[in-house]
């Protein structure tokens, strides 16, 4: 049965595809949940009509999804956890904790679901973590876990780190011609 995607579906397609599914996975799980609908003639009418917003839409979320990829990539968050005197957690760091750390430290709310830890984060240190923002944009955060206590000043070790290559950005950014003229 071929039917018209309302939403991205994950493994099968995004907005506006029209796509071909077994009957019983449209009739009983597609069409109910206003997944998708019939691709009659009158639907595809309305499908081409719609395209313009599909793909206006498409751009905006990919530009958004870019400029927080931008703003995230190469940053580090600190997660507190419980850990013996070697190093070993009590328990593990998971991908919710560190979707929580990402949303309260750097102000980006990101499901965990899109999170990729390798394995599991099982000792203090840092671990690289990637975030798939959207389709094929991708940025790598660091997890840094310490021991609980040690959060605060960790994370002004970042902060620190974080400014002197914000500063050296700025300084490198050539001036412009008409910053030249005003300094004259």
């Amino acid at each position: 049965m071929k039917v018209i995607l309302l939403t991205d579906l994950k493994g099968r397609g995004v907005e506006g595809d029209v796509i071909e599914v077994a009957r019983g996975f449209a009739v009983n799980y597609l069409l109910p949940r206003k997944l998708a609908v019939e691709a009659t003639p009158g639907n595809l009418k309305q499908l081409e009509a719609r395209r313009h917003n599909i793909a206006k839409r498409e751009t905006e979320r990919r530009a958004e999804a870019e400029r927080v990829a931008a703003a995230i990539n190469g940053a580090t968050v600190v997660i507190e956890a419980k850990a013996s005197d070697e190093g070993k957690l009590f328990g593990s760091v998971t991908s919710g904790m560190i979707a929580e750390a990402m949303a309260a430290q750097l102000g980006v709310d990101v499901d965990r679901r899109k999170l990729e830890v390798k394995g599991h984060i099982k000792t203090l240190g840092d671990e690289p973590v990637v975030v798939h923002l959207y389709q094929d944009v991708v940025a790598e955060v660091t997890a840094r876990v310490v021991r609980e206590g040690e959060g605060a000043a960790a994370r002004a070790a970042v902060a620190a780190a974080a400014v002197p290559e914000a500063e050296e950005a700025a300084a490198e950014e050539p001036v412009s011609k008409d910053e030249r003229s005003d300094e004259s």
